[in-house]
């Protein structure tokens, strides 16, 4: 098929080595009915009920965010048909035969808008199986004519999920004594970015990760994944497949609220594991301030140092390049 990715074709050397050392073991446990974890359930509803009810959602979303660093929320007010209508949308475009993908001026978007696989990666361990389409908000306005249900579509999406986002940081920054007024400074809709994200098939979904282990290096992250699952994180020191919910998004603490939280709420380390004979598609929205943004605990005594967003992504990009992992807020520990 002329639109998929040429993964295996670049992965081809590094795959038969693996294949050929029976010893290799990426830590990949999926079976064909995994046990699936329940995340906490929040219904967004009770916010708008009386007192006693909101501080009770208030007081849910601020525990998960302490002890998962992730849950799940219903009654979000993105639709069901809204949802649905994206799925399709996002399939159609990356059906869209790879060689104009990736020809650098894809819908009209910056370069490197679309992403795929990891071509420069030096072990099997470093090769996601899967593309995606990076944009910031402002970007969405600037895709061609001939895609404008998608952008339509995805500006729809964006203008539910924006303000959403915003809510939830602003209830779990309160229950941890940090002002709102922050958030309102650092960060907005040229900050924040979207993400479509595929998953294809993968010949070898016991030795692949359709998404490499990692941390959100954001504030906070809100997913819809679809029926197939395939996302799994790290609770207690185990890996647990997160139960695909049709009606819920996923939420997740980033990086930079652990920092800002001093370790309060945790952004816990997640990972997509590859399937073998469907493919998966995912939406995700990324609530980034600005680079310049200074992020330093409000929480006494610090365990952070204080480091800018910039400065952060900077030491990424470099422990990557050097040591094939992100590394994150070990960095920054004081």
């Amino acid at each position: 098929m002329d639109y998929e990715p040429p993964l295996l074709e670049i992965y081809k050397t590094l795959l038969q080595a693996s294949l050929d050392d029976d010893d290799v073991d990426v830590g990949i446990h999926t079976s064909q009915k995994p046990d699936w974890c329940e995340l906490p359930l929040i219904d967004l509803s009770k916010l708008s009920l009386g007192h006693h009810e909101r501080e009770e959602c208030m007081e849910e979303m601020s525990g998960a965010a302490k002890t998962w660093g992730f849950f799940q929320i219903l009654n979000h007010g993105v639709s069901q048909e809204l949802l649905q209508i994206l799925r399709c949308e996002q399939l159609e475009v990356f059906r869209t035969p790879f060689a104009h993908k990736s020809s650098g001026n894809f819908l009209n978007l910056p370069a490197r808008s679309y992403r795929w696989g990891n071509p420069s990666a030096t072990n099997f361990r470093q090769l996601p199986w899967s593309e995606a389409l990076h944009m910031f908000l402002p970007d969405i306005a600037r895709m061609d004519y001939q895609h404008q249900s998608l952008r339509s579509t995805v500006e729809a999406f964006a203008s539910v999920v924006a303000p959403l986002a915003e809510s939830l940081v602003q209830i779990l920054a309160h229950k941890v004594n940090i002002k709102f007024s922050y958030f309102q400074e650092n960060c907005s809709a040229k900050t924040s970015f979207l993400r479509l994200n595929r998953y294809p098939p993968c010949p070898f979904s016991s030795r692949v990760f359709g998404l490499l282990p990692h941390t959100d290096s954001c504030l906070l992250t809100i997913v819809h994944q679809d029926h197939v699952g395939g996302l799994q994180l790290m609770k207690d020191g185990n890996w647990i497949d997160v139960k695909p919910n049709p009606h819920a998004l996923v939420v997740n603490v980033g990086d930079l609220f652990q920092a800002l939280s001093n370790g309060t709420y945790i952004s816990a380390k997640h990972r997509v594991v590859a399937a073998e004979k469907v493919e998966r598609v995912s939406v995700a929205y990324f609530y980034s301030p600005r680079k310049d943004s200074l992020i330093e605990s409000h929480i006494m005594p610090p365990m952070y140092r204080r480091f800018t967003f910039g400065e952060y992504k900077e030491q990424i990009e470099k422990d990557i390049k050097e040591t094939g992992d992100k590394v994150g807020l070990s960095r920054f520990l004081l």
